[in-house]
């Protein structure tokens, strides 16, 4: 119901044969930047404010440009760069457009190596210089470096003192940038090593060049940055002289993938878009493992490097849930166990009462949960008559045997998503009735005031569309009692490794725990908090660190928070009643087994950076939006 932003999606291709032999294969010199097009097509639901892709040629000369970058802002940013680029070859002659040798020393983009990214903001930083791919500028090719991702680091202050240490000024202070200049500068070093080395063994001029772009391991680069960073990212990276890589977090808490056979290597976030661009199955499509590298040399040969020892697997649930694409054959699966591992708590919702019951679901991404909880529901049916047929089945009647067959679980498409909702009106009342409309409903598809109506989403963050769009709508066709189903736990705490949820407040789920330990007397227990997370924020010590926001929970179970969220999310003029029914923790990882990383739902944070970074959340809540409410700062500082 609520669209969460996700930073972000990457792509990368790499030819490993002339541009010649795909135009006389594949009919077109084309075929790389073609198949970037489609893996970056094919990811657009993780990035929809931006995109860019680069392009290196490997034998450029002296003199002629040999890196090349197209950004665009903006829904419509993939047509825009793809456009852009093809709009460098009007004017061509049919001849000179269909001529490989042509293409490779004349036009733009006619390279072997591509990469392109897709992003979403988790920073609220928006335009043309936060787009990726970024680009650092060199003399020599093998100095120059291109860098896209899909991260978000959660010790930029520890990394940027790191750098400036060495003499760096960054000039931006942004995770980017720094990364950008940590890895620039140990590229210089790299070179500057192989530089001297060259030149002890009697090298001299271009012959210094050659040798050092045939030697350059981007390995030992990688072993001097990657393992200072905390966080979850996937990097990628080429150089101006034709090395490139993808490198993973320790913790694998994103995601890659990538296939490789003799003409191609290509890398992407989400498997299937591998499978579909590149038409291989799955167990073709190979995961890269945590804190591996994929790295590429100047003569395209592939090899796999461990550039950060591997943490504790936290590979990222809500990639599973929400995220990825849900035609991945294991997430499919995973999605509709999510689904069925809720019909026990459904039933109990609505006293068993399945013929008095309608099923559905908000579209879109909860459309396959809904399908596992149809299943499960089924399951359950055909259980229960079963049960009632050999109990009686010296008694039955033909037509109370036909009753019993035909009952079946009620399913209707009762929610369409009508408009999308322009955020040009800002002004309350007016918005707010705009929300109002967002969705429409399906009149009749219920019978109103004796039917349940339940209705399945994959997440609840935040409860404004709940609240001001969906309950309201819902209520209109007159239901006895409106279920809200979420196939993920309840989101408790922000992520700070990529997904646009950051600030206390927005968590329906923290909001609920607040009112209810103010309405129970409890409010003390904010404030000890507080006052634990700022000491160990001003003081901190060699021990681990401690999440205290969990202290906000403690002292309530799942269902007084669920109930309590219900309360608040059911305008006064609603009448149906309303209940909330979440996916355990347990359920989660049953459903996604090899996804274990939950600190959404949790707070336990993979890595210290998260631990951090929300215990600083809650202070920043605290200040801003409570204590100074309750005592002066004066006094609440003492």
């Amino acid at each position: 119901m609520e669209v969460l932003k996700h930073e972000c999606g990457v792509a990368m291709v790499r030819l490993l044969k002339p541009l010649e032999y795909y135009h006389q294969k594949y009919g077109s010199w084309m075929y790389g930047i073609n198949k970037l097009y489609l893996l970056m097509e094919k990811q657009h639901n993780r990035g929809q404010e931006g995109a860019g892709l680069a392009c290196v040629k490997l034998e450029a000369d002296a003199g002629e440009e040999y890196m090349f970058r197209e950004r665009a802002v903006g829904t419509g940013a993939i047509a825009e760069i793809f456009s852009a680029v093809h709009s460098r070859y009007k004017g061509l002659t049919p001849e000179q457009l269909h001529d490989p040798l042509f293409a490779k020393t004349n036009l733009p983009f006619a390279g072997e190596l591509y990469m392109g990214h897709l992003r979403y903001s988790t920073t609220g930083k928006s335009g043309i210089s936060y787009i990726h791919p970024f680009l650092r500028r060199n003399n020599w090719r093998a100095r120059n470096l291109l860098l896209c991702g899909n991260f978000n680091l959660t010790n930029v202050d520890e990394v940027f003192r790191l750098i400036t240490a060495t003499g760096q000024h960054p000039r931006q202070y942004s995770d980017t940038y720094i990364m950008l200049e940590q890895i620039g500068h140990r590229l210089d070093r790299e070179v500057e090593r192989l530089f001297t080395k060259c030149q002890s063994e009697g090298l001299t001029g271009m012959d210094i060049t050659h040798a050092i772009e045939k030697q350059i391991d981007l390995s030992n680069v990688l072993k001097r940055c990657v393992p200072t960073w905390d966080g979850g990212f996937v990097i990628a990276g080429m150089t101006g002289s034709g090395e490139s890589f993808a490198v993973r977090d320790p913790w694998g808490i994103r995601p890659a993938f990538y296939y490789a056979d003799d003409e191609i290597v290509v890398v992407a976030s989400e498997r299937p878009v591998i499978q579909t661009v590149m038409n291989v199955q799955s167990h073709e499509v190979a995961e890269l493992k945590r804190g591996e590298a994929l790295l590429i040399n100047k003569a395209g040969s592939l090899r796999l490097s461990q550039i950060a020892e591997p943490e504790k697997n936290s590979a990222c649930s809500f990639e599973r849930i929400y995220f990825s694409r849900g035609s991945d054959m294991d997430i499919y699966k995973e999605r509709k166990r999510l689904g069925e591992n809720l019909v026990g708590t459904i039933l109990k919702a609505v006293d068993y009462d399945l013929n008095h019951t309608v099923f559905s679901f908000i579209p879109n991404t909860a459309e396959v949960a809904y399908f596992g909880m149809q299943e499960g529901l089924n399951n359950y049916l055909n259980k229960l008559k079963k049960e009632w047929i050999a109990d009686r089945s010296h008694l039955l009647q033909e037509k109370e045997l036909e009753q019993i067959l035909s009952m079946s679980v009620r399913t209707e498409k009762v929610a369409v998503k009508d408009i999308k909702l322009r955020t040009f009106i800002a002004e309350g009342h007016s918005r707010n009735d705009l929300v109002a409309h967002v969705y429409d409903i399906t009149y009749g598809s219920i019978c109103p005031y004796k039917d349940n109506l339940v209705v399945i989403d994959d997440s609840i963050v935040r409860g404004t569309t709940l609240r001001q769009s969906i309950i309201n709508m819902l209520d209109r066709l007159h239901p006895k009692k409106i279920v809200i189903v979420s196939s993920s736990p309840q989101i408790r705490y922000p992520d700070y490794y990529g997904i646009d949820m950051s600030r206390m407040s927005e968590f329906i789920a923290f909001r609920a725990a607040v009112a209810l330990l103010t309405e129970r007397s409890l409010a003390h227990i904010l404030k000890e908090a507080y006052d634990k997370a700022k000491h160990q924020d001003l003081h901190p010590s060699d021990a681990p660190l401690v999440n205290h926001v969990k202290e906000i929970y403690a002292s309530f179970t799942d269902k007084d928070i669920s109930a309590k969220m219900a309360e608040m999310l059911t305008a006064d003029h609603i009448e149906a009643k309303v209940e909330i029914v979440y996916q355990t923790l347990e359920g989660l990882h049953t459903s996604c087994p090899n996804h274990p990383g939950d600190w959404y739902f949790s707070g336990d944070y993979p890595t210290p950076g998260g631990t951090r970074m929300v215990n600083r959340a809650f202070i920043a809540y605290m200040e801003e939006e409570y204590l100074n409410k309750l005592v002066p700062m004066g006094k609440m500082k003492e």
